[in-house]
């Protein structure tokens, strides 16, 4: 009852603060609630669960929330919404089910599995997304996915955006920001501005370790490597992180020291920052309200970047964050411009994205595609598509009638561009 009231003194007053296009009326809190205003939350961790409550408690009705881990003991000094007989079981089930019980007429649809398994179909239903992740690879795919919906017209501008709401926290550090895809820069147009990871010299994980962090870092950096080369590392499964963790606990008993637990190799190998629960109520109640704002207009919403800072009194700021030099941000431009001739097969033009100086930090193993047609894929389309390697490009890519470029999609395994 009072989440409705509350509502209904924003929605059927116009006031001097709304955003444009606003229309104050009841048929934004029907909206709201109906199955065409579906909010997903990435995440369901300390930050994802302050979503969920406070999605559910701003009125929202139809959520969803998606995250792959299970919960730990660990988690229950801040992740609010467990507790100790969830122990082992997956959040995103545990969190639904806790937020249906607790808010009447809410339903939260719980999805237990990795963000990379959902096709995009799947993220394209959803009104606004909010991530509240504790990782930059998992924020550059879900980046990735937004933009990937997007799309320009005959003028340049952009068609089809997904509004995407991030939120992060680092101890008493925390940042929200609303991206826009075409509007506003993307998260890898501002890739640049995170501070790069804490890295210990090789020669010290191997001869002199002096900390529970060296053990950890030499098990997972050099003992994988050694021993089990043929195996990628994934610092999501379980029995890799455990197999780290005991390699690294063998390290430290023979050089005498001590304090590696589990739960610190999770931390110095995901760079995970012990989280405080107070950061995370007041990220997550900025990111629920850009979201609010971006579904009914009620008032004029981020540009674009907020940050708070509490670890010294209470700061806060925004900032209006810029896009990419030049727009040439290979994932929400409207393209990236690769010359190249016509006799040129298309494994040389491969190597010339590559080599270039936009794409090539961006893309390892890249596959290309001309509209719905696969010219190189990987995965279980290489076999098929090796052929068209030897091909010229023209051969492959026939240009439109007074047209002297073509738009190729071009995908990696984190990141998807459309150089042009």
């Amino acid at each position: 009852m009072g989440c409705g009231y509350g509502l209904d003194q924003l929605l059927l007053r116009a006031g001097n603060l709304t955003g444009p296009g606003f229309e104050a009326g009841p048929e934004l809190r029907e909206f709201m609630q109906s199955e065409d205003c579906r909010i997903l939350c990435v995440g369901a961790g300390g930050l994802g669960c302050e979503i969920l409550k406070d999605l559910a408690l701003t009125g929202f009705v139809n959520i969803d929330v998606i995250d792959m881990d299970t919960i730990d003991v660990s988690n229950l000094n801040r992740q609010f919404l467990f507790r100790m007989h969830d122990v082992g079981k997956p959040k995103a089930v545990v969190a639904a089910e806790k937020v249906n019980s607790r808010v009447a007429g809410v339903k939260v649809t719980p999805h237990f599995c990795r963000i990379e398994e959902k096709p995009a179909d799947f993220y394209q239903q959803f009104a606004v997304i909010v991530l509240g992740l504790d990782s930059l690879e998992a924020r550059r795919y879900m980046n990735s996915v937004v933009c990937g919906f997007l799309e320009y017209d005959d003028e340049g501008n952009p068609e089809n955006v997904k509004p995407m709401v991030d939120g992060g926290t680092e101890g008493f550090r925390g940042h929200a920001r609303v991206i826009l895809p075409g509007h506003t820069p993307c998260f890898e147009c501002t890739l640049g501005q995170f501070p790069p990871q804490t890295k210990f010299p090789l020669c010290t994980l191997a001869e002199t370790p002096r900390s529970p962090a060296h053990c950890i870092e030499y098990a997972h950096l050099i003992l994988w490597g050694q021993e089990r080369h043929s195996l990628e590392f994934d610092a999501d499964c379980e029995e890799h992180m455990t197999w780290v963790y005991n390699q690294a606990l063998l390290r430290a008993q023979q050089y005498g020291i001590q304090g590696v637990t589990y739960q610190l190799t999770q931390g110095v190998v995901k760079n995970i920052i012990p989280a405080i629960a107070s950061t995370n109520a007041i990220i997550s109640a900025v990111c629920v309200l850009e979201a609010f704002k971006l579904i009914t207009m009620v008032s004029t919403g981020l540009n674009n970047y907020f940050m708070y800072m509490g670890a010294q009194g209470v700061y806060t700021h925004t900032e209006k964050m810029s896009k990419a030099e030049d727009d040439d941000c290979p994932v929400c431009s409207a393209g990236v411009l690769l010359s190249v001739q016509p006799n040129m097969s298309l494994q040389q033009v491969i190597d010339a994205i590559l080599v270039h100086p936009v794409l090539k930090k961006h893309l390892v193993h890249p596959s290309l595609s001309y509209g719905a047609t696969n010219l190189y894929a990987h995965g279980i389309y290489e076999q098929e598509t090796r052929p068209n390697l030897e091909k010229p490009i023209s051969e492959l890519v026939v240009l439109e009638e007074g047209k002297s470029y073509a738009l190729l999609t071009v995908n990696d395994k984190k990141i998807a561009c459309t150089p042009t």
